[in-house]
């Protein structure tokens, strides 16, 4: 490794306003740990920046209130305090040891030691650090040259890591996702597979925030695959078979120019199959409104016109629908800015035109939008036909 390479490039995130001014604060005391300096290696966008310090959590909020930083003790019971500048906020973490694990939780000490933090972590891309001034580079456990090569790696012996940790399964699928090239590392997959049934011990909200994050990536097909030849979805999704859908979905939003959407990927392999949806988004807890799109998206509407089905389950599931589907370009187009129209009539206009109130105005609102639809939200004299026509079919309910 060069040692260009063993520093950190320059970046418009390392002068985001205010940073400056945290970094005096801390002194020499602290570096930027994590994501940053990995992507930041990597010349990747860095839109969160973490910071591992020696200082105890009250000293960081001392140095920061005397700086006129303002400090959060949002994590303060595991020595996390965030600094809020005027570019944003910064986390910064007291470096820590494990002293016990039990797959789920960690119990941890302060230390003052950079290696000993760094060997809690989990993977070796994860267990960088840089000096925020010089930017150097700190490497213990070789992350750099598995950054380059594609290699998502443990620290240290992965059955163990794994059983401290047990969502460190899924973690390593989706940092395998993001970073990974080729075939995986064999020790990490193993062990992934053999520990696999660990995952139902886990909360089932962390599972699907995992999952979640993982479908959110850029290429996640890969890596659902080895999931499924390793078995190591079976124990907390079982009716997920294959990720041909998945793959095809992919291609379509990009065929399209639609964001990857974790929630719709899932639908896609799931399938047509709205009760099995329904099944995970309760098993998964996801919330109300994320359920209800998963289980839209996986039910199967009969064929109508795109704007049609956009005005009856709303403009987001319906784009949800047709990329899942066999959409042609034309019914994107037919989108466009499309904006769900308001129904020309209300109840209290029925009444003016002799429906009783009550059950009955409901009823004939509902016939006059259904009508409405179908004929492709006419206004003007067009609507007016529609609302005479059923007007006239509800006071002769004999004429056809």
């Amino acid at each position: 490794m060069t040692d260009a390479a063993m520093v950190l490039p320059d970046a418009e995130w390392r002068h985001r306003d205010g940073l400056a001014g945290l970094i005096a604060a801390l002194g020499d005391t602290s570096r930027f740990v994590g994501g940053a300096v990995r992507d930041g290696l990597l010349g990747l966008p860095v839109s969160d920046i973490d910071m591992a310090t020696r200082l105890l959590p009250e000293q960081v909020i001392e140095r920061l209130e005397t700086a006129g930083i303002k400090a959060v003790p949002t994590g303060i019971a595991h020595g996390t305090i965030t600094a809020v500048t005027a570019g944003g906020t910064v986390e910064i973490t007291t470096l820590r040891r494990d002293v016990a694990t039990d797959g789920r939780h960690a119990k941890v000490a302060y230390t003052d030691d950079w290696h000993e933090d760094a060997a809690r972590r989990d993977f070796t891309i994860n267990a960088l650090s840089a000096d925020p001034g010089t930017g150097r580079v700190f490497d213990s456990f070789g992350g750099i040259a598995d950054l380059h090569a594609g290699v998502v790696r443990f620290i240290g012996a992965p059955l163990q890591r794994i059983a401290e940790d047990h969502l460190r399964i899924l973690r390593f699928f989706r940092f395998h996702a993001r970073f990974g090239r080729g075939a995986p590392d064999a020790a990490a997959y193993t062990a992934c597979a053999e520990r696999a049934n660990d995952l139902m011990a886990l909360s089932r909200e962390r599972i699907a925030d995992e999952m979640l994050k993982l479908l959110a990536s850029a290429a996640p097909v890969a890596a659902i695959e080895l999931m499924l030849g390793g078995g190591i979805l079976k124990p907390v999704l079982p009716e997920i078979e294959n990720a041909s859908g998945l793959g095809r979905l992919i291609q379509r939003e990009k065929e399209f120019g639609f964001a990857g959407d974790p929630i719709r990927r899932l639908a896609a392999l799931i399938g047509p199959r709205s009760d099995v949806a329904a099944e995970i988004a309760l098993r998964l807890r996801l919330s109300k409104a994320k359920a209800q799109r998963l289980v839209t998206a996986c039910t199967l509407y009969a064929a109508q016109p795109v704007k049609a089905l956009a005005y009856r389950i709303g403009l987001e599931s319906a784009i949800d629908q047709l990329l899942i589907g066999e959409a042609a370009t034309s019914d994107f187009r037919a989108l466009g800015k499309w904006q769900k129209p308001a129904l020309p009539i209300s109840g209290g206009a029925l009444i003016l035109r002799g429906i009783a109130s009550g059950p009955e105005v409901s009823r004939t609102l509902a016939v006059v939008e259904e009508r409405w639809i179908v004929a492709g939200f006419p206004t003007g004299t067009e609507f007016h036909a529609i609302v005479e026509d059923v007007l006239l079919s509800r006071a002769n309910p004999a004429r056809t």
